[in-house]
């Protein structure tokens, strides 16, 4: 017996230093994007010059069942500062439901106001929105594509704000930052604007203004029509088609412009199920990606610097099955090593470990994270006050992710793109999803059992915290094992319950089914 407990103490002291190892790699890559932003955080990117005459504009718009959100997109887009004529708009709806109605009308009442709206509707969702886009092209007259998702509501002003760097004829795409809609709507909300308040003034800054490759998010962003064309066009053999034609079209020598002053406002998605289901398809898709083109990329005749900010990017989602196994083996491994002395022996192994632990798990990201939002403005000790929500949150959908991260590295090829829900949140946060917990269940994930799994492991890592502090052994995993536990059992527990709502939930009354207008 102490031999095989000796055997398991190797084993897991082992894959814990493999794990950690690398994570901490990634977590010093944040320090390097921190650095990178306020080394050239000063560089504002300006437009060569002004356009003598003004381009052809056209504005995609894919949507698919957006039955709370389609007018106000349509009508929005329809209020962007630009020549009438010079301006086409393209709806681009794949819907089956009673929200194809909805956009065909909003379409028709915004042409006989005079805007040139045309409605594609197609009977299939091939390539889903790769193919919805790709498809729109084909009768696209502007020489340059703005593309908006249906959760967003365009500023009037993009188009006078951003078109002029399309003046440098190497610029094959312009990307504004997402704003939030509804911040401030919950717990989830507030953490999901500070990841992605993290990922564009932090990542997009440093590498846009350090000469690395950024990727188009999708929406918010103008695209030069000549550059999607010499990419290869938009491709639907992963689930970021976004992310994978970026990456083509700076290969080729497109040169890409990030604009942090400009917001384009959008829907955070106001459930778990909603949240988790965006990061599973983000998490595939990005690795999917990295299949794809890491090879090119690492053939291509780039800077060093370049590939190896792509081959962080590419692979930055695969963190999530080393941090599943870490959270698991975390207090097994410190018990263990307590019983045989290891770290009291060997103080100097002991203080690297604690370092690159709290390093990893609290400076960097608590770094990373305060420094974006006192970027734009927000409290970076309210954001401070918050790391351990959003570590127990990352935490809580690493199941899920980690998941995803399997599917997209040995091939699962159903690459079904599942859309966000979106239900129409207001500025002050007010959303009509409360209504329309029924709804839910179209939106529910294969993976039924996940949620359960979520919470077993939350039970786990709080029995190991209470087991620790009842032995007094490894005392110092506790703060951990009780922030992983609260991710796990918050995202595991959430789930279950609205889909035990959409389940049981009553239909509201059919007048509450009228779909918001900002022309109201």
């Amino acid at each position: 017996m102490p031999t095989m407990i000796h055997a398991t103490h190797v084993v897991l002291v082992t894959l814990y230093v493999l794990t950690l190892s690398l994570l901490t790699v990634y977590g010093i890559h944040r320090y390097v994007q921190v650095y990178l932003y306020y080394k050239h955080m000063a560089k504002r990117p300006q437009p060569a010059g002004k356009f003598d005459k003004l381009p052809l504009v056209t504005v995609q718009l894919p949507m698919y069942n957006e039955l709370y959100v389609a007018e106000r997109i349509i009508e929005a887009t329809c209020r962007i500062k630009y020549p009438a004529e010079l301006l086409q708009v393209q709806v681009l709806d794949d819907s089956t439901d009673e929200s194809a109605d909805i956009a065909r009308v909003a379409c028709e009442r915004m042409r006989e106001l005079g805007h040139n709206v045309e409605y594609v509707h197609r009977t299939n969702r091939l390539g889903y929105k790769a193919g919805a886009l790709e498809n729109g092209l084909k009768t696209a007259t502007g020489e340059f594509v703005l593309i908006f998702d249906a959760d967003f509501v365009p500023p009037a002003d993009i188009l006078t704000r951003s078109l002029d760097y399309f003046t440098d004829p190497n610029v094959g795409c312009v990307q504004s930052r997402w704003g939030h809609l509804n911040r401030d709507q919950s717990l989830l909300t507030r953490c999901q604007a500070i990841f992605l308040d993290g990922h564009f003034m932090i990542e997009h800054t440093a590498r846009n203004c350090s000469g690395r490759f950024i990727n188009f998010n999708g929406t918010a962003g103008i695209w030069r029509k000549k550059a999607i064309e010499d990419s290869g066009g938009w491709q639907h053999d992963t689930l970021t088609e976004d992310m994978d034609l970026s990456y083509r079209a700076q290969i080729r020598g497109w040169n890409f412009i990030f604009l942090p002053h400009m917001v384009s406002p959008a829907e955070l998605p106001p459930e778990i199920a909603a949240f988790k289901q965006q990061q599973h398809r983000w998490t595939k898709g990005s690795v999917q990606t990295a299949v794809k083109l890491l090879p090119s990329i690492m053939r291509a005749p780039l800077p060093l610097i370049v590939k190896t900010e792509a081959f962080f990017h590419l692979t930055s989602t695969a963190v999530y099955i080393p941090a599943v196994i870490l959270t698991l083996i975390l207090y097994p491994t410190w018990y263990l090593s307590d019983g045989a002395h290891l770290f009291y022996e060997n103080s100097a192994v002991l203080a690297l470990l604690v370092a690159s632990f709290f390093g990893l798990l609290t400076c960097s990201a608590g770094t990373f994270y305060m420094v974006s939002q006192q970027s734009i403005g927000r409290s970076g000790f309210k954001t401070f006050l918050m790391i351990p929500l959003l570590m127990a949150l990352g935490t809580g959908i690493s199941v899920i992710n980690g998941l995803a991260v399997l599917e997209g590295l040995f091939g699962r090829k159903d690459t079904e793109f599942v859309r966000t829900p979106k239900y129409g949140s207001s500025p002050n946060g007010s959303t009509q999803a409360a209504l329309w917990k029924h709804r839910a269940g179209r939106f529910r994930k294969k993976q039924d059992f996940l949620p359960f799994v979520e919470v077993l492991f939350g039970i786990y890592l709080l029995a190991s915290a209470a087991f620790a502090i009842h032995t007094s052994v490894a005392l110092g995993t506790v703060p951990f094992l009780l922030i992983f536990s609260t991710g796990y059992l918050y995202v595991g527990i959430l789930t279950i319950h609205s889909r035990w709502m959409s389940t049981h939930a009553k239909t509201p009354p059919a007048t509450i089914a009228e779909p918001q207008s900002l022309a109201a």
